[in-house]
């Protein structure tokens, strides 16, 4: 791999916002879920839980409940609108009040053409959803205190909806409640409690599943108003629940952070009658599972540790492979970090604002392993706020370091860096052309003098530098029509060449010196996670989300030799399943043969002149190839060399003079910021 002085970094204080609600499309497979900042993700299942899309949040929008309509996205919350999301420019399409005060449930029918929204001033609302927005109908009866959750009926003639201390089922034509079950408020210690119906399902069956905050799943006969069966799971509330698709199947997810597994089964042997009953419990989160969804082969959970945790049911795995491995999403698939090479400084992207920190440095050489002493310590240069209450979407800083320029859904911003010894100051570029309204990203040229801005559309504008002004120049647009958000950009660094991947999997190379598009990778199933351009070779490396890397001659416009080969002869096993994309590419500068990729949990360099791996290959670490003999490890040399000592990884490049930056944070700093968990677990209880 060769010696590098490293710039460990661990003073970017990224903190993840707890998950508040998720709903799983089994049509596309996808995952949609808000966290409590008001933001929205979206991940592909099938595409290794690629987290495909974000739309960033905002100040005022609070998220309480998320609801799929088809493949569109709806949510509600305490701001008291509907909210629906533009999911190919990753904004919010539309906002409507329905004048019921904070909303705290949304709910679609089965054939997607009703929504009804659960009310803080009791009722339950519902509407007509339209090809381009949803059309109030009526309200069904309102009843005393507000609708925290809902749930429609396979037939869609019936809404069950839940209160505190009570269960409504309303005949969806007439609008009234047509049954009423009275939840117990759980043992007589608790009883001065109110019992909160956080979370309900309704079974094709007429069975009502409810969960509560006594700690009680309990199943309902909704055609008898009884209750059948009572499962007291916790000490505390039990938050969500979700059901498989042949409904034989529940997972609850509780406040001391477990998640419970009911089975429609037959409690004896040989017994036709079946019953709920409860079989498993899970333990992977630390605190408040605010939301689950159960998928096909397993159950998806998130709460207030801002973990995404996706768990295989093993019994529903047929082969051992990828996906019988547990997964824990913690970090966004997207670089949050800019890095000014030339000048040393580093941008750290938060939702709230920018901050601007130079790198330190030591003029000490050591041996390997060694911790080298700072002869100037990193220091914080700038924090610059954004404007108004959307949050920042993305940023990016010039090689020279002389320009910073970010944007938010509604607004670009760009700044000029003036460095004077110690001192620093920065001016706003107040006039900044008109076609430059949002950005979904933001890329300079190598040298400076250039801002790549993708914006709707696919569009790409071209946008020069001189001087504390900008002026535009051109707009790139793709020929196949594709409005996908563009996610990634990178330019040569000869100024000839410039990549656009967007979220259509497409990927378009344009002659920046010609002002025209040049060609377009074949499109790959999967979507690209990361890319670069060689600065000597103009050779394109794209990484897939699935792992899968490629190299194409864009001048030549076809696959390099080493990539076919790459192809031919597959990756390693052990690199294909990886559980975390990866989010950088970058090269070494002092031998091109040579570039770095990393996801959040190691880094690898990849020599081209070295032999690819095969499948008898070890595919270790270098800590532990090092540990062999010399013999042994000169017959592991092949071209794939990793690093597993700094992580979780949000940012890995290499820089001049033998250096690596690579920026971590600690799991534990997350958690040690994080609210005390309701239950903790203490020895020996």
């Amino acid at each position: 791999m060769g010696e590098f002085k490293v710039h460990r970094v661990r003073f970017f204080d990224y903190m993840p916002t707890g998950i508040r609600c998720m709903d799983f499309n089994r049509k596309t497979n996808r995952l949609a879920l808000a966290r409590l900042d008001g933001s929205v993700e979206i991940f592909n299942f099938s595409d290794r839980y690629f987290q495909e899309k974000v739309i960033p949040g905002n100040d005022s929008r609070s998220i309480q409940a998320i609801c799929w309509v088809g493949s569109r996205l709806f949510t509600v919350g305490l701001n008291g609108e509907i909210v629906e999301y533009d999911l190919e420019n990753l904004c919010v399409k539309y906002s409507l009040d329905p004048s019921g005060g904070p909303l705290w449930a949304v709910a679609c029918n089965s054939e997607g053409t009703h929504l009804v929204v659960g009310c803080e001033n009791g009722t339950a609302k519902l509407f007509e959803v339209l090809p381009e927005r949803i059309q109030f109908l009526r309200n069904l009866s309102r009843q005393k205190g507000r609708i925290l959750s809902l749930s429609w009926h396979a037939s869609g003639e019936q809404v069950a909806a839940g209160l505190t201390d009570m269960i409504h089922v309303f005949d969806v034509k007439t609008g009234h409640s047509v049954r009423r079950l009275l939840v117990d408020r759980g043992p007589s210690g608790v009883r001065h409690r109110d019992c909160v119906v956080w979370s309900l399902i309704f079974l094709s069956d007429y069975t009502i599943v409810s969960a509560d905050s006594s700690g009680k799943v309990q199943v309902w006969d909704a055609k008898m108003g009884t209750l059948i069966k009572n499962h007291p799971i916790s000490k505390w509330d039990v938050l969500s629940l979700s059901v498989s698709e042949d409904e034989d199947s529940i997972v609850a997810g509780t406040s001391e952070g477990t998640v419970v597994q009911f089975q429609f089964l037959s409690p004896k042997l040989g017994a036709e009658e079946k019953e709920w009953v409860r079989t498993r419990v899970f333990k992977h989160h630390t605190h408040d599972v605010r939301a689950v969804a159960e998928i096909k082969t397993a159950f998806v959970s998130g709460g207030m540790d801002t973990h995404l945790v996706i768990r295989p049911f093993l019994d529903k795995v047929e082969v051992k492979s990828y996906e019988s491995a547990l997964c824990k999403i913690t970090f966004p698939h997207r670089s949050l970090v800019s890095c000014a090479q030339k000048a040393g400084l580093l941008l750290f992207q938060y939702p709230d604002q920018l901050e601007l920190w130079r790198l330190g440095d030591s003029d000490v050489k050591g041996q390997p392993g060694d911790l080298l002493p700072v002869t100037s310590k990193p220091e914080k240069l700038l924090q610059l706020k954004r404007k108004g209450e959307d949050h920042i979407c993305c940023s990016a800083i010039s090689p020279c370091g002389n320009w910073i320029a970010y944007s938010t859904v509604s607004s670009i911003r760009v700044f000029c860096l003036h460095c004077e010894g110690n001192s620093i100051g920065i001016t706003r570029v107040s006039k900044l052309p008109k076609v430059l309204r949002s950005a979904h990203k933001l890329h300079f040229s190598a040298d400076s003098t250039k801002l790549f801005v993708a914006s709707r559309k696919s569009n790409v504008h071209v946008i020069a530098l001189s001087q504390s002004e900008c002026s535009y120049v051109h707009t790139f647009k793709p020929k196949s029509g594709c409005a996908e958000a563009i996610h990634l950009l990178a330019a040569s660094a000869d100024g000839k060449w410039l990549a656009a991947a967007s979220k259509s999997c497409e990927i378009h190379i344009y002659n920046v010196q010609k002002l025209k598009h040049h060609c377009t990778v074949p499109v790959y199933s999967s979507l690209p996670s990361a890319m670069a351009i060689h600065p000597k070779t103009n050779n394109l490396v794209v990484v897939h989300a699935d792992q899968q890397i490629f190299e194409y001659n864009m001048k030549e416009k076809q696959y390099t030799d080493w990539s076919r080969k790459l192809q031919k002869e597959g990756l390693h096993q052990v690199w294909l399943e990886r559980d975390t994309p990866v989010t950088h590419v970058t090269f070494n500068p002092k031998k091109l043969s040579q570039f770095v990729l990393h996801d959040n949990y190691m880094f690898c360099m990849i020599d081209q002149s070295l032999p690819l791996p095969d499948s008898k290959t070890r595919f270790v670490d270098q800590i532990t190839l090092g540990s062999l003999s010399e013999e042994k490890r000169q017959s592991e040399t092949h071209a794939f060399k990793i690093c597993k000592k700094f992580q979780p990884l949000l940012h890995a490049q290499m820089l001049e003079d033998d250096w690596l930056l690579v920026v971590e944070r600690p799991l534990l700093d997350i958690s040690s910021k994080l609210p005390a968990p309701v239950m903790q677990k203490k020895f020996g209880t």
